[in-house]
């Protein structure tokens, strides 16, 4: 046996930085005192898990389950730590993520992405060398040193020469990236998500096409709105920030404002968007209703925040960001769940959290992942 600070360790834990070891090693802890009758009162358990249970990443809110054994588990651990060290056992006891065949490394997304210029050549973003990327008649693409894409004008070439083509940004499941647009407007791209754009801002508007998910902080020209298209809906904005979740396996767009304000529209029907309003098309309607909007643009910051969120939308975003196949029963689907926790977790941790709630277990066939009550 070794002695172990554990105190030091659960501060690591609320930070994301323990090692796979020691998340074993709190877990092995979880495991025994979930499992052995603690002489703690009623009143001390209460006030550990009062002092807990902000810390803790996911929390299951689904009314039928019962929280109170995790917490009392965990509680006793915050309270045993202030009076000395605990001691581990070599046999270290697992969750029941349930797993069958060989094992898959299973990572999280990362900086990934493939442009495709007006000429049909593709460039792989995450393969290319920082600088200079192409020339498109007298516009210059560029990657920088944080990965970011950056379109400029070659004033050299003169204006006759830049002739504008469309280019096309995309992420694959598993992917993020950002790129600055020609007229300085920055985007954030979520996983499997498209941005299909002109080289040069022309005419009387700036428009682009997305599918999936962005982030967009407009550059403000009054005399040029900029205007995002989605196969259901138009979002017009003069400079503003906001966010768009239009994937297809989704059952509605959703258009989240930040700061400024934007003219939403599915064609028939249009509804003005106020900072902390979040605009649902959904089957030809248009309706609004009050957010949280760092919950909505939390994973431009790399983190998971679910606020209520049904299991099959939270499994729906593990699918895009681990690049796996969920398999979620539909009785499942309605489940919810509220917590945060880092993209940048495995697999394994992020629905290790989940399963701390005892309502729904894993199980693992390579890339393929099952989810069981």
């Amino acid at each position: 046996m070794k002695d172990i600070d554990a105190k030091q360790l659960l501060i690591k834990y609320q930070q994301g930085t323990c090692t796979e070891n020691e998340l074993a090693l709190l877990e092995s802890w979880y495991l025994q005192y979930k499992e052995e009758k603690t002489d703690l009162s009623a009143e001390m358990l209460e006030e550990a898990r009062q002092k807990v249970w902000a810390s803790l990443p996911v929390h299951q809110i689904k009314k039928s389950v019962s929280l109170w054994p995790v917490m009392s588990a965990v509680a006793s651990i915050v309270i045993l730590i202030t009076v000395g060290l605990f001691f581990f056992r070599n046999e270290q006891e697992q969750l029941p993520v349930r797993r069958t065949h060989q094992v898959v490394k299973i990572v999280p997304g990362g900086n990934k992405a493939v442009l495709t210029l007006a000429d049909g050549t593709k460039i792989s973003l995450n393969d290319a060398a920082n600088g200079q990327l192409a020339n498109q008649s007298g516009i210059v693409v560029t990657k920088a040193k944080d990965g970011q894409l950056i379109y400029t004008v070659n004033k050299a070439a003169g204006a006759e020469k830049q002739l504008i083509g469309y280019n096309t940004i995309s992420t694959p499941r598993g992917g993020f990236y950002q790129i600055n647009l020609p007229d300085g407007t920055k985007v954030w791209m979520n996983a499997a998500s498209s941005l299909k754009y002109p080289t040069a801002f022309t005419g009387g508007e700036r428009k682009v096409e997305l599918t999936g998910e962005g982030y967009f902080e407009v550059a403000h020209q009054a005399e040029m709105p900029f205007r995002v298209a989605t196969g259901s809906q138009v979002v017009e904005v003069l400079g503003t920030h906001f966010n768009i979740n239009a994937y297809d396996d989704e059952n509605d767009t959703r258009t989240t404002l930040v700061e400024g304000k934007v003219r939403l529209s599915d064609g028939a029907a249009y509804t003005l968007l106020n900072p902390g309003e979040q605009g649902i098309a959904y089957k030809g309607r248009l309706r609004k209703t009050e957010v949280n909007t760092d919950d909505i643009i939390a994973w431009k910051e790399n983190k998971f925040v679910f606020n209520n969120e049904k299991l099959g939308s939270i499994m729906r975003q593990i699918a895009r960001w681990y690049d796996v196949e969920v398999v979620c029963p539909p009785e499942l689907e309605d489940m919810e769940f509220s917590g945060t926790m880092p993209r940048h977790r495995s697999i394994k941790q992020a629905l290790k959290i989940m399963d701390l709630t005892e309502s729904v277990h894993f199980k693992f066939e390579g890339r393929r992942i099952t989810v069981m009550p």
